[in-house]
């Protein structure tokens, strides 16, 4: 992009508008980056649950994350990117523990007592929590739709708790609260991460949170080497394939896509993601939630539904 003069002549006349061909291009690539992206991010809860057979939870999550950073690092250093700022660095730690390291723990221990669909569709809460998370830090405030969201979700909530597929109540209650803590950190390093964007590039923020995540699960790297030995090749495969794709090439479809089109028509797209882990759940793991479980997780979408909806239409 060239940067426009600084001083406007009469002769200047404004760019004219892409093409409609180049225009319906430029959509069907958008559409095809967020189409990418949500079915690598279902399929990462079907390949967390095929991989946590044989690799606990730190070590799954040290495996998926030293894999993606590698494959991000490549990435930033093709597009030889600059490192943010000083000032910028605490926020990207904090993503970086929170959303890969946190949340990947959590997430990976939660599929260890709940099936694939089960969790995406508990995750699925995660932006009404950053709405109300940016109500309390960001003083956005609390709509009544956005209320409503938390009212109809945390109903989904508490009926996958109480619901007994995967393996008896009291393991789904625990599984259900583990993917609650998972998408609780993931929406407080959305929050965190959301001025970081304005200064520095969605791949570098990723590459350096996804590093940092790594990090922060190296004491697990005793672990990992050990299982590892003993692990079957499939789930080696999977750890591996969770950090390249899902991790690594998911975000950066994603960004291709926001760059593209509307965080709101964007995020949208995301509600895609549980049912399609539901049938990958099905179809690879030969897993169907309960119907209490299905159940749940539509009160789940439907609270964020609601929320989102009414909330795009108030000014920011």
């Amino acid at each position: 992009m060239t940067a426009e003069p600084a001083v406007r002549t009469s002769t200047d006349t404004p760019a004219p508008p892409p093409p409609p061909s180049t225009a319906r291009r430029q959509a069907l690539l958008a559409s095809a980056a967020a189409g990418t992206t949500v079915v690598l991010w279902a399929s990462a809860f079907v390949g967390i649950r095929a991989a946590g057979h044989a690799l606990a939870p730190g070590p799954l999550a040290l495996a998926r994350l030293l894999v993606g950073s590698l494959v991000l690092g490549a990435m930033v250093a093709v597009r030889r990117e600059p490192f943010p700022a000083r000032r910028d660095w605490p926020g990207i730690i904090a993503c970086g523990v929170l959303w890969f390291g946190l949340y990947n723990v959590g997430l990976n221990a939660a599929e260890r007592l709940v099936d694939a669909g089960t969790a995406a569709m508990l995750v699925g809460v995660g932006p009404i929590l950053i709405a109300l998370i940016a109500g309390v830090v960001l003083r956005e405030g609390f709509p009544r739709a956005l209320v409503l969201g938390m009212l109809l979700s945390f109903g989904g909530l508490v009926v996958i708790g109480l619901s007994s597929s995967g393996g008896g109540g009291g393991s789904v209650g625990w599984g259900a609260l583990l993917c609650f803590v998972a998408a609780l950190a993931y929406a407080s390093a959305v929050v965190i991460q959301k001025p970081l964007l304005a200064r520095v590039s969605a791949l570098q923020v990723t590459f350096l949170a996804c590093t940092v995540g790594a990090v922060a699960c190296l004491p697990f790297a005793p672990a990992l080497v050990r299982e590892a030995g003993h692990a079957h090749a499939s789930a080696i495969a999977w750890a591996v394939y969770l950090g390249a794709l899902p991790t690594a090439v998911a975000f950066t479809t994603w960004a291709y896509a926001l760059a593209r089109t509307s965080a709101g028509r964007l995020g949208v797209t995301t509600y895609l993601v549980p049912p399609i882990s539901v049938l990958l759940g099905w179809l690879i793991l030969g897993e169907v939630p309960g119907w209490t479980a299905l159940v749940g997780g539509a009160l789940c979408l439907s609270g964020v539904a609601v929320s989102r909806l009414r909330l795009e239409r108030r000014p920011s």
